[in-house]
């Protein structure tokens, strides 16, 4: 089985490629030294296209590493200069569906914390007021359905802060399922989270129009009872 048999591809054109990145995989190199996905869709391109040579890729952002769901790339240096432009203006608009074990208090609303890194430690905390070094955090979310204990939120988030969304939302005491760094009661044996980044909409950098690419939920039982 070769090293990209198993990526599934969402959008592909001569300039971006974006892949329905499965929980657990890494989006870029860590201190593990674990296999990166970048690499594998490096490999499905050189594959396809019958590159010679080294093939380029732009990392245009990056998913925690138990997070599932659509992540981009840039395939010319031209669209990585682009995108990473419509990211600085704000153009780009991403879409998240988080699974939670409590109701939030209202069935929409927006949270605004100030996030400080942890020191040596691969954490970020959340306070209601500015900190020394702090970075404003904001998110919009919406409650879309409940089963039982499970909460099925779309969250929008206007900030791009490490961990945001996961530590926004245990700071309302609305943890994600199996995070356990951020407050769940237990974790996944695989480690995964109900954090699933299901759509990206952004200005396409050569085609002049928008373009929406959406992930589809990772198969389990859990995901299935919101289809």
């Amino acid at each position: 089985m070769s090293v990209h048999s198993k990526l599934q591809v969402l959008y592909e054109d001569n300039h971006l490629i974006a892949i329905n990145k499965t929980a657990g995989s890494l989006s870029q190199a860590d201190s593990t030294g674990d296999d990166i996905l970048a690499d594998a869709v490096k490999a499905y391109i050189k594959d396809k296209y019958n590159k010679p040579g080294e093939v380029f890729l732009g990392i245009v952002h990056r998913l925690d590493r138990p997070v599932s769901g659509v992540i981009l790339f840039a395939r010319t240096s031209k669209a990585l200069e682009r995108i990473n432009a419509a990211f600085q203006e704000r153009k780009v608009a991403k879409v998240y569906w988080a699974i939670v074990t409590q109701r939030p208090p209202a069935e929409e609303g927006e949270l605004r914390h100030y996030l400080t890194r942890v020191t040596g430690k691969n954490i970020t905390k959340a306070y209601n007021k500015r900190q020394p070094d702090s970075q404003e955090a904001v998110l919009q979310y919406t409650l879309l359905k409940s089963i039982g204990q499970q909460h099925l939120l779309e969250v929008r988030p206007l900030t791009g802060r490490q961990h945001q969304i996961r530590v926004q939302l245990a700071k309302i005491d609305c943890p994600i399922k199996d995070d356990l760094k951020y407050g769940a009661s237990e974790a996944a044996p695989d480690k995964s989270i109900y954090l699933h980044a299901r759509s990206i909409t952004l200005p396409h950098p050569t085609l002049r129009k928008n373009i929406s690419i959406t992930a589809p939920t990772p198969k389990d039982q859990i995901w299935a009872l919101f289809k």
